[in-house]
């Protein structure tokens, strides 16, 4: 039997016909003995007793929609031909055995997808079924794990090929090849498109595009293949309407995406009419003959009440089936209710006092149901915010009573009857309910799908601050000096001659500023005639500074989805505020780095994050205190994940050039030097804030 049979029979296991075994089956050399499902701790163990120990390992595969793990025995038959056994567990809803020609087949049926690992025991087969959710994405499936430690392949799993192909019924088929049965597989639908990641899985260069399959005439339009973070994504583009469904046998994973065919016998309200087209002419038929003609062209089987009588003149062509009964029904003020392929017809205010009176009898009904109690334990959400939200409460501190049975408050949407009741017990985490059996299971079918672990994203945010400066001061002193009254005067600047005293200054001062608090060098030269008795000083500064410099910021911080996240490091710093009594009190102020951000992972796998970035520094110190200097970002933005993104950046550049000259003799060329000094500045600095998100999975971990 191929594949493509194995899964047909599986999905149609509740119409099968039963396959007795042929006179060579029954000299199979083993036989499928009994089969049984214990819960042990957070698994459930499903044993299948054997007569022998198995000769060759049985092949497994897993479909998603209905939830089922299939298990067949090769060259193994079994006594009664076909058996079905009902557990009812949280789940393992039951197990259907049957023998298909020389091989026996197992179905487990599940209540959700879930992992699942098997063991050889002797004469003993067990599946071993996780209890818990699956942790990154609770909707989508994880596919076989090692038959036996040996089987895992050497190295890291890859994906060897994929492939695409037509079924007969129109179907899309991707196959894809993996090197190894292990690999951890999760598929769900996020928006039009199916995603299926391969975990820990490489991807070849060679499939690292996109495939257009639009000729094959399929609901899909094209996949794309791509590789992140050590993982193998495949993205299946469907267009119309569609549905999928998949399964693994051994190292092939199929995804098979089927077009949905509208039943052209439905009634549809409103505009969207898709019935078979009729035309009808008749003058005054009677409306139950005319019903009755419907139901011929439709093969529906119409039930008329006694009360609906008259007759009708009509005449419509080429209008579908449906529109056409809708246009009668309304004429005649009639109703219709459907149940499968039969068809009710009344007049309204018969179906809708019919419709008022089983509601009342149902209420009736539930008033005077027993009630029972449960006990829930919860994994990943609170008892107490569960409990809120059954009973429809949305404000009140943790921990508040619950208002009152029969209270105008949180009735309208309170999940529970008004004789059911429940308690929060915080210390176990726990959630004890008393209602009616059907309540029950509609609070556990919420529970269901509410506690489930929240996907975790990391956020690392790079502040990049960077600066270049570069400044030069140049300046001159210039003197002049000669001998008085047979006294020689120093120079300018205290070098004092042998015999003469030095009281006079410079003429011209325009020294180089210090820079840093550096002071410039200087170097003086002095110029005298023969006699020594006049000279000329000149004594030159300058000091030239470079710096560069780059300080990085990298805060990250790790939360879960739709919840904010706060990480931050810094100063406080004390100034003096003065108190309504006109005293002085001491309060802080922070000069912090500050990354505040809340994540929303989109259906399509991206990170939308509303992000605020400040990086403060102590500034300056004025007489009320010091000074923050603050850098300040705030926006939102969709980031893809494991993507960078640069959210906001501040680039400021300063120039000055700065001249101290003695007029005119300063404007001289070459010359003006001597008189005048030069200051020049060129500062520029630049912020950059960079963004990367990472959505975590069982790959991804915080080193």
């Amino acid at each position: 039997m191929t594949l493509s049979r194995w899964y047909r029979a599986l999905a149609g296991a509740a119409t099968m016909a039963l396959v007795l075994a042929s006179p060579a089956a029954l000299a199979q050399t083993n036989q499928v003995k009994s089969v049984d499902s214990n819960v042990v701790g957070e698994q459930t163990v499903f044993t299948i007793d054997l007569q022998s120990p198995l000769a060759q390992k049985p092949a497994d595969f897993t479909t998603q929609n209905p939830a089922r793990v299939a298990i067949d025995f090769f060259d193994t038959g079994f006594s009664a031909g076909r058996a079905q056994y009902d557990y009812g567990s949280k789940l393992l809803r039951g197990a259907n055995v049957m023998q298909i020609g020389d091989r026996t087949r197992v179905v487990l049926d599940l209540t959700r997808t879930a992992t699942y690992r098997t063991e050889v025991r002797g004469n003993q087969f067990v599946v071993l079924l996780d209890n818990v959710a699956p942790g990154a994405r609770a909707a989508a499936p994880t596919f076989a794990a090692p038959y036996a430690p040996t089987s895992a392949a050497a190295g890291r799993a890859s994906v060897r090929n994929i492939d695409f192909r037509r079924g007969t019924d129109g179907a899309g088929r991707v196959v894809v090849d993996l090197s190894s049965r292990d690999s951890g597989i999760n598929i769900a639908q996020q928006g039009q498109n199916v995603v299926v990641d391969f975990l820990g899985t490489s991807l070849p260069d060679n499939l690292r595009r996109r495939f257009d399959v639009s000729d094959f005439g399929t609901p899909v339009q094209g996949m794309r293949a791509t590789d992140s973070s050590g993982n193998t994504r495949l993205t299946i583009e469907p267009r119309g309407n569609w549905e999928y469904s998949s399964y693994q046998t051994d190292t092939q994973f199929v995804v098979e995406v089927r077009p949905v065919k509208e039943d052209p016998t439905k009634l549809i309200s409103g505009p969207g009419y898709r019935g078979e087209r009729l035309s009808l002419n008749f003058q005054n038929i009677d409306i139950r003959s005319l019903l009755q003609v419907f139901a011929d062209f439709t093969n529906l089987n119409i039930i008329t009440s006694d009360t609906v009588q008259g007759n009708i003149t009509l005449r419509l062509k080429d209008v579908p089936w449906d529109q056409a009964l809708q246009i009668v029904m309304d004429a005649k003020g009639l109703a219709s209710r459907r149940n499968g392929n039969v068809l009710w017809v009344a007049p309204k205010a018969e179906l809708a006092t019919k419709e008022k009176l089983e509601l009342e009898a149902q209420q009736q009904i539930n008033d005077l149901e027993p009630i029972r109690s449960q006990v829930y334990q919860l994994n990943y959400q609170r008892a107490e915010d569960v409990r809120k939200m059954l009973l429809g409460v949305t404000t009140g501190a943790p921990g508040a009573a619950a208002p009152a049975i029969g209270g105008a408050a949180g009735l309208a949407s309170r999940m529970l009857s008004k004789r059911g009741s429940l308690t929060a017990d915080a210390r176990t985490n726990q959630l004890f309910v008393s209602d009616i059996a059907s309540k029950l299971e509609e609070v556990q079918n919420f529970l269901v799908k509410i506690d489930i672990p929240v996907r975790q994203v990391i956020i690392e945010a790079r502040i990049v601050e960077a600066t270049d400066t570069f400044s030069r001061n140049l300046g001159v002193k210039l003197g002049f000096a000669g001998q008085y009254n047979n006294a020689k005067v120093g120079n300018t600047y205290g070098n004092v001659l042998p015999g003469a005293t030095s009281d006079n200054g410079p003429f011209l001062s325009l020294p180089a500023g210090a820079i840093n608090g550096a002071n410039p060098a200087n170097i003086a030269v002095s110029i005298f005639n023969s006699a020594a008795t006049k000279f000329l000083a000149l004594e030159l500064s300058a000091l030239e500074a470079d710096g560069k410099g780059k300080i990085i910021s990298s805060p990250r911080v790790v939360t879960a989805n739709n919840i904010k996240a706060l990480i931050e490091q810094g100063t406080e710093l004390p100034y003096q505020a003065a108190t309504s009594s006109g005293a002085t009190s001491v309060q802080f102020r922070k000069a912090n780095l500050k990354l505040e951000v809340t994540p929303q992972i989109t259906p399509e796998g991206n990170v939308l994050l509303d992000v605020d970035v400040n990086k403060d520094s102590v500034g300056i110190q004025t007489t009320s205190g010091f000074a923050i200097d603050t850098k300040h970002v705030q926006t939102q933005v969709l980031v893809d994940n494991g993507g960078t993104v640069v959210i906001g950046g501040i680039y400021t550049q300063t120039e000055s050039n700065d001249t101290d000259k003695v007029p005119f003799l300063g404007d001289i060329p070459v010359l003006g030097y001597l008189f005048k000094s030069n200051a020049k500045v060129r500062n520029r600095t630049e912020l950059l804030v960079f963004l990367t998100p990472r959505v975590l999975n069982e790959s991804v971990t915080l080193k």
